[in-house]
């Protein structure tokens, strides 16, 4: 009998491509741009390549690095490695309270009752579920570019899906791919077309009717293959390439949750008051918060109002049961996480922290000592290190690259393949350079000021207009930010959920081949027709 072909480990597959990144570095001609300081129209400064000033330089080549890039991937992506450890330890106080597994369960009876209603069952309640879950995360992708905080809501959406009868790859596809697609169709987002915007000097947010049309059919196209998918998986659950890895996430007994015991102890009401007497400070010393959307900025007393609604949902909740009440804790900490992305430029610092305070008052409120709480926070952090591993191994990709020289003379090579092919022939080069360049850089800011210099002055000379650039970049900045392994939030995400990199990969490719098509054929409009903005 034939021995059975072994997949590689994630671990295997990221260091392959750390190799193959050390290889290139002895062979491409070493090369590099001059890089220089540029003030964005928001009052922000950007270091942005000279378009002319390439020059060869001496060949970098890597040997011993390939063993360090775990040590610099660490280093480079240390704000997202700690995200993850804290989001991991936070999130295991929180799923021992129970409490996530008793809004399961409600969610869950409550769609049940949906289901009499013959038109809503008609159309399918779970359709209709995961069909708003799913735009509500890719207008905060394509808003303000959700992406990393997905991460969080991963051991939420994971359980759910499995217990409405789908698998892991349903629950990451209900925030984290659906944030991407939000990202790829981007309308207002700051850090991708803000920026190209802004290096190419452009308006900001300029042509968004057109955007606004293609974020749609991207959000519409992937909406309706993933509820194929789940359909499918529904009927037949054996069909689910994680069916036998899921059992991690089915190993409940059944009717385990209905033994959950509804009280509230005192010191679920103290941790009420002390979190009331915190919100009421800080509405206090911010009052007034503007949130920005795109260009266009409210001003709304929005902290003392979620404070006011904490204090009256929460007693309403704490006379239920303190699961609900801790419930009501994770509900407004996602409140907040949103005001503080939209109105204080919060990043993962900042969520973190949140989300830390929300798992040590989620313990604390259930009468948890210190020492327990300490031990479920470790235990947390334990479950999710692998995860955060695969972020540093990967994060050492784009560091072996850097150093070896290889990046400039790849993007400089390419750049001068875009001569004499006409418009369109011009756009769908940089749509195909952005795209294969993100599957090494998917920081879209980061790949905006390497590229952008150079495509924005380069489409003026083939007559194609700057904002069909963006178009080009933006597109191809989103898609295989979902499937790359050098994708920090990427491989962040399939930890959480316990997914091989290479069963997504497997089962996403077809799915992205279809979008990057699409995103070809959504270029064709900004040469051959005469829209707003471009």
């Amino acid at each position: 009998m034939p021995k059975k072909r072994e997949i590689p480990h994630t671990f295997v597959i990221v260091f392959s491509i750390i190799v193959i990144a050390a290889i290139a570095s002895w062979f491409v001609h070493g090369g590099e741009y001059e890089r220089t300081i540029k003030l964005l129209p928001d009052g922000t400064s950007k270091t942005i390549i000279l378009p002319d000033s390439y020059k060869n330089v001496e060949n970098q080549p890597q040997t011993w690095q390939i063993f360090s890039a775990l040590f610099d991937g660490f280093v480079s992506k240390a704000n997202i490695i700690v995200f993850i450890l804290l989001i991991g330890g936070a999130f295991w106080i929180l799923n021992a309270s129970k409490a996530i597994d008793v809004a399961i369960l409600t969610f869950l009876r409550f769609t049940k009752r949906l289901e009499k209603n013959n038109f809503i069952r008609a159309i399918g309640v779970n359709n209709i579920v995961m069909t708003l879950i799913m735009i509500i995360f890719s207008i905060f992708g394509s808003v303000f570019g959700m992406a990393e905080e997905t991460i969080a809501f991963i051991i939420i959406f994971v359980p759910l899906a499995i217990s409405m009868g789908y698998d892991s790859i349903v629950g990451i596809c209900l925030c984290f791919f659906a944030a991407g697609l939000g990202f790829a169709g981007a309308t207002l987002n700051p850090f991708t077309v803000g920026i190209a915007q802004g290096l190419s000097d452009l308006p900001l947010f300029s042509g968004l009717e057109y955007r606004i049309f293609c974020w749609f059919v991207i959000t519409a196209i992937g909406i309706a293959f993933i509820l194929r998918y789940a359909a499918k998986i529904r009927k037949d659950p054996g069909k689910s390439p994680m069916y036998e890895r899921d059992i991690i996430w089915r190993n409940k007994a059944e009717g385990e949750i209905e033994k959950v015991k509804y009280e509230t102890p005192k010191s679920a009401w103290v941790v009420y008051i002390i979190v009331l007497g915190v919100m009421s400070a800080y509405s206090c010393f911010y009052p007034i918060t503007t949130m920005h959307i795109g260009q266009s900025k409210i001003v709304v007393p929005i902290i003392p109002i979620l404070t006011g609604i904490y204090a009256l949902s929460s007693i309403v909740f704490l006379r239920k049961s303190v699961h609900f009440f801790v419930l009501n804790l994770f509900i407004f900490t996602i409140f907040y996480l949103i005001v503080g992305v939209m109105g204080y430029q919060w990043y993962v610092l900042e969520i973190a922290t949140l989300f830390f305070a929300m798992g040590l008052s989620s313990g604390f409120a259930m009468g948890y000592s210190a020492n327990r709480i300490t031990e479920l926070f470790l235990t947390g952090v334990k479950d999710i290190l692998p995860a955060s591993l695969v972020v540093g191994l990967a994060g050492g990709i784009i560091i072996v690259l850097q150093n070896g020289k290889v990046i400039d003379p790849m993007l400089h090579g390419i750049a001068n393949s875009m001569k004499d092919v006409g418009k369109f022939g011009s756009l769908s080069i940089m749509y195909g350079i952005q795209t294969l360049i993100n599957v090494i850089i998917t920081s879209g800011s980061a790949k905006a000021a390497l590229t952008m210099p150079i495509m924005a002055p380069f489409s003026d000379l083939i007559h194609v207009s700057r904002q069909a650039t963006v178009m080009a970049y933006q597109l191809g900045d989103g898609f295989t930010n979902l499937i790359t392994p050098t994708s920090a939030t990427l491989v962040g995400v399939l930890g959480v959920a316990k997914i091989p990199l290479e069963k997504w990969v497997k089962w996403a490719w077809p799915l992205i081949l279809l979008l990057i098509i699409i995103g070809l054929l959504l270029l064709i409009p900004t040469v051959t027709m005469n829209l707003n903005g471009f």
